[in-house]
């Protein structure tokens, strides 16, 4: 048995609706995964599994999650010692908080996207840890150019997560 970490792009079905984590672990549980558990209300969800290739959960996750909730969403998913590593390779541990956050990818980036995102930068440090993109806003992230510059046109497939949700994940896969 295998320990994943799925994290969903979005959790808002449209105005007004939300997925409630209940129903979220639910939907999982009829997929087959056991033991599913959530972080707080933004859609990351712990589960296990048997041991099986990431695409294919996220292809899973993804189908299940349209069937049950009428609208697709990308979710990214990590086996556990995947996680627990990028969990322990944040390159800024002196910014710990909300303001450090992580853009975790289905495809690595390649080192280059930082001189992309270059021009959107304000004093924001960056870096790419295994493929995810780490970005230590030092401010309020919603006071920079950089987020909207954060797309899937230009980044491709992936969801931000802020420090402490990382952590917290990788809490609850130990405990």
């Amino acid at each position: 048995m295998a320990v994943y970490v799925a994290l969903l792009y979005s959790i808002v079905l449209g105005p007004g609706r939300r997925v409630v984590m209940t129903d979220l672990k639910a939907m999982a549980e009829r997929l087959g995964f056991r033991n599913a558990r959530t972080l707080v209300a933004t859609g990351n969800l712990v589960f296990e599994a048997e041991r099986q290739p990431i695409a294919s959960v996220e292809a899973k996750l993804e189908t299940g999650f349209a069937a049950a909730f009428g609208k697709h969403i990308d979710i990214i998913v990590r086996d556990a010692d995947t996680w627990l590593k990028l969990a322990d390779g944040n390159p800024f541990l002196e910014g710990i908080g909300s303001e450090v956050i992580i853009r975790v990818m289905r495809r690595p980036l390649e080192p280059q996207v930082l001189d992309v995102l270059r021009k959107y930068r304000q004093n924001e440090r960056m870096a790419i840890v295994d493929g995810d993109l780490w970005i230590d806003f030092g401010l309020k992230a919603s006071d920079t150019k950089l987020l909207p510059a954060l797309t899937t046109q230009r980044l491709g497939v992936g969801t931000m997560r802020n420090w402490n949700t990382v952590r917290g994940l990788a809490k609850m896969i130990r405990t």
